[in-house]
């Protein structure tokens, strides 16, 4: 029994030296002499996007993260169930990144793609994503979010378009109109040129240094205050 319990001990802790998280970076980049819009669909995985100005090409970096697997495995994995790609058709740049649904669960911690994108400025983008933070700058153009759960950072946009289902939501520094339909979370929005408007589910919503008007079309829970509103203001919670 004793020589059992050694063997046993053994095998567990080989399987746990060869069992890790399994990392690998990606670069793919695409010029953008007639793009006018980047649509991104993702996965699981953190997004950050930043506007370059007199930037002639769209380029990722791509972080794939498997946990509690080795490296062959992980081959298997990329190869049969991973959308890593960026093309264009028309005037529309699409980058795919995600995890087939089925054999990783669709945000779940077993794989994710982390990306980080740069685009030239004046391209509008469109974000459909399934969990992991967002992160915005810089565009000078308009950005729609379409989100199932994370934090969302907004900044140096023109118009916003966000529907959220969980996370806090930060915009600043908008030239044009916002739009926000949140599930969940703190909202906070300061420095927007156009009018603002929510529907918000639970969650404090502040607002501040608003141009023109001010919607709030539900508040289900959490506190509200606004300051600087310079157009009116209507609450229909």
């Amino acid at each position: 029994m004793r020589s059992f319990i050694v063997m046993a001990m053994f095998v567990a802790s080989l399987t746990h030296a060869v069992m890790n998280d399994y990392t690998e970076t990606r670069y793919l980049e695409l010029d953008t002499d007639d793009t006018e819009v980047l649509s991104i669909d993702a996965g699981a995985g953190s997004m950050d996007i930043k506007g370059i100005a007199g930037a002639s090409a769209i380029s990722v970096k791509a972080v794939i993260e498997i946990s509690d697997t080795n490296v062959d495995e992980a081959m298997k994995i990329i190869e049969r169930n991973m959308t890593l790609s960026l093309e264009q058709k028309g005037t529309v740049a699409h980058l795919k990144a995600w995890f087939e649904h089925g054999f990783l669960n669709f945000g779940s911690d077993d794989g994710r793609i982390d990306i980080e994108v740069k685009v030239p400025q004046g391209i509008a983008v469109i974000i459909d994503d399934g969990s992991g933070s967002i992160d915005v700058v810089d565009l000078m153009a308009d950005i729609s979010i379409d989100d199932g759960s994370g934090s969302i950072d907004v900044s140096n946009v023109a118009h916003v378009k966000i529907d959220d289902g969980s996370g806090s939501i930060d915009v600043s520094h908008v030239s044009g109109d916002v739009s926000i339909i949140d599930g969940s979370g703190s909202i906070n929005v300061r420095g927007v040129q156009g009018s603002v408007t929510i529907d918000d589910g639970s969650g404090s919503i502040k607002i501040s240094d608003v141009e023109e008007d001010l919607i709030i079309t539900g508040d289900g829970s959490g506190g509200l205050t606004y300051s600087d509103i310079r157009g009116t203001v209507q609450e229909d919670t």
